[in-house]
Order: C-alpha cells, then structure tokens, then sequence
C-alpha cells in the first residue's frame, strides 16, 4: 500500500471535515484518548443489576455499512478511487469498525469513536483508521484482505452505572474511568460481545480492562469500587470477505484487484 496514498485520502478527509468538531478516537481494547469529548447525557432511571429494564435499540446497523468499510478498504489497498455516497441511513451515532483475520477471527484492528459521527464519513475514516492505524497491530496489507472479516459497532444507550457490577455480560459494552496508582486519570472500554468471546466474568472483565487501561498494581476490591463506569448498547452486523465479493458480482461490478 501507497503512504502517500493514504495520507492524501485522509488529509482530503480532514479539509472535507475542518469546520465540524474532530471526535476522539479509541480502540476496543483499552488504549483510549477520549479524555477531551463533549460530555454525554446519561438516562438515570434504569434498574440495577440483572433486572434493570433495557432500552431497545434502534435498527440502525445494516449489511451495506459492512459493504462499505471493504470498499473503502478495498480501494485504499489497491491505489483506487474511494467509493461514492452509500444508500444507508447518514444519521450521527457512536461507532467503531473491527477487523479480523483468519478462521479463528483473531483481532486484526479495532478503533472507534465515542463522539456521534454521521455514519457516511464516520465510517469511511474508521474502516481506514481500525486498519491502518491500531498501534498494537502493524497495518493490514492487501495479502490479507481475502481472510478478513469486518465488523460495524452502532453505539447507542448510554448510561452512567450505579457501579463496577452495574451491567450485564453479552449486553453492555463498558467504559471506565480511573485513576492510576500514579493518580493519573484513565480510560478504556470494551465492546459488548469482547467479555462473552473471552469467557470472563464481570470481575474478570473489570481487571483486564483496569490492565489494558495502564493500572500496573495490585487490583483490590476498593479499586474496583472506585471505577466509574458507563454502560452502552451496541448493535452490530460483520460479514466476510467472501460475502462481500458475492455481493459485488450480484451487482456486477469488477471491482478490486484481490482475488479469494
């Protein structure tokens, strides 16, 4: 892949988006530099536990979204002009797109943004930011992209946690704030399906994110109780990269250099 290619189509981003706030981005994983975002109005009128009321989402997420980020991708990864203007809802939510590898799915990239974003642009910067740009993976390069799968996150429902155990596993993402044993305040979220793919509990959950947060010492109960933590909703849709050239032969397009 071209650097100077990339760089132009993300500078060409930029000037499209100078006039509008610039949302913080982050990783599922926990390295996150949201500190500065416009603050969210939480609901506050939820049961604890497991039998709080939860909010249904809104059916927001679609195939063409995953259509798309492979577009954006496909583009970028081949030296061709980006997609045009999808035929998906451009509404403003909080996103994140996921790249995996393999028949085990391996985490390739996953970056995202809490600040709503329309979906057009949010998504065809995040396609290109979770796949370029993860600082724990090196870039995805074109040999790859036959064995990815791509994931859209649509964020939605946030909610201020009455605490550290206030959400329910394979239903919540979460989002702590902590401080340090250095008194430095941290970050870091976790998408709702990570806890479930992984096998942990809540408590579990909590240490590794206090981990991938940069927390270094001894986890204690009263660390854990210190945490204050937002719970979201997100609806997700993913699709392979097979499915996404039967989708582009259904529409009889040669598109793309890369062949399954």
């Amino acid at each position: 892949m071209s650097n100077s290619h990339y760089n132009n189509h993300h500078n060409n981003y930029q000037q499209q988006q100078q006039q509008q706030q610039q949302p913080q981005h982050s990783n599922s994983n926990g390295d996150e530099d949201y500190h500065q975002q416009q603050p969210v109005h939480y609901s506050q009128h939820y049961m604890n536990g497991h039998g709080m009321r939860i909010k249904p989402l809104d059916n927001v997420a679609v195939p063409d979204m995953c259509l798309f980020c492979f577009e954006v991708l496909d583009c970028e990864l081949n030296n061709m002009d980006g997609p045009g203007v999808p035929m998906f809802s451009n509404d403003s939510y909080p996103l994140f797109v996921t790249w995996k590898i393999g028949r085990d799915k391996r985490l390739r990239g996953c970056i995202g943004t809490f600040s709503a974003m329309e979906l057009h642009n949010g998504l065809r910067e995040y396609a290109l930011t979770s796949a370029f740009k993860d600082s724990r993976f090196a870039p995805i390069s074109r040999d790859e992209l036959p064995r990815l799968t791509v994931s859209v996150s649509i964020l939605q429902n946030f909610e201020e946690a009455q605490g550290h155990l206030d959400w329910q596993l394979g239903v919540h993402g979460i989002r702590i704030e902590f401080l340090t044993e250095r008194g430095l305040k941290r970050t870091a979220t976790y998408l709702p399906q990570v806890a479930t793919e992984q096998g942990w509990d809540q408590v579990q959950t909590i240490d590794s994110l206090l981990r991938k947060g940069g927390y270094r010492a001894v986890i204690t109960q009263e660390l854990r109780k210190s945490i204050k933590l937002t719970r979201y909703r997100s609806q997700e849709i993913q699709m392979h990269y097979k499915e996404y050239r039967e989708h582009l032969e259904r529409r009889g397009v040669q598109y793309g250099k890369v062949q399954c």
